[in-house]
Formats: C-alpha cells, structure tokens, sequence
C-alpha cells in the first residue's frame, strides 16, 4: 500500500499516483492600527485572517494511478463541501474548501494521452462555525 501524504475528504496525496512536491501554508492575522499622536501607532489584534494551503504536484498515470486523478480532484471540489484535511502522520488540521485547480499536461501520446500532468490545488481553511455546517445534513 502506497505511503499516504495526506488526504483531503476521500482523496488521497500518496507517493504511487497524486503527490505532490510543494505545499505552501500562508496563515495572516490581523492587527488594526490606531494613529497617536508623537508617538507610534498603537496596534489592536482584531483576530485571524485567511489560512491557505496551496499544494503542486506531478502525476505520471502511465505509472501509477492513472488519468482519473486530477478529475477525482475536481469531482470531489464540485460538492461544495468543507473537506476534513489529515497530514500522513494523522495530524487533524481542520476543515477546508477548494478554491481553485489548476492542470498542465504535456509529453503527449496517441489521442492526446498526457504520459505527466502537473497540477496545483488551493485550499482555504474553513471556519463557518458548526451552525453554517448543518446546513449541509
């Protein structure tokens, strides 16, 4: 069984077929400012802003896995759901909604069979409380 990365939802990033090379995690917060005069802004934490997470990664389906990836990833985004998002070490990180994937293939076979794809998926962390969750049951 192939080494999971990490799984979002049903999908999972492993080794043999969807993984990826590049994760990029950028967390903001937020501090208001306050002009004074004579003296420095005084600053207020207003609280946390957007989490993202922006995954790149090559697929070789002739390999492993095969063509259905990248669409297995899209499907699951079409759901409009909040997805549960689980590192390969079983670190629950939270809940998160695709915003984007993006998909480049090339080195092209018969009937236009791309031997590499690479993709790039961007997540956002999801914070919508447990009442704006219901709404999904």
């Amino acid at each position: 069984m192939a080494e999971v990365m990490m799984q979002l939802g049903f999908f999972q990033f492993s080794i043999d077929d969807a993984a990826y090379q590049r994760l990029n995690r950028s967390t903001e917060y937020r501090w208001a400012r306050q002009a004074r005069i004579g003296t420095n802004d005084a600053l207020q934490f207003t609280g946390l802003g957007p989490d993202t997470i922006e995954l790149e990664g090559v697929i070789y389906p002739h390999f492993r896995g095969g063509l259905k990836q990248v669409d297995k990833m899209r499907t699951q985004a079409s759901l409009g759901l909040p997805l549960p998002l689980v590192s390969g070490i079983g670190k629950v990180l939270g809940l998160w909604v695709v915003e984007a994937i993006s998909e480049g293939q090339e080195i092209m076979a018969a009937q236009g069979v791309p031997y590499k794809q690479e993709f790039t998926m961007r997540m956002a962390k999801y914070d919508g409380g447990l009442r704006s969750l219901l709404r999904f049951f």
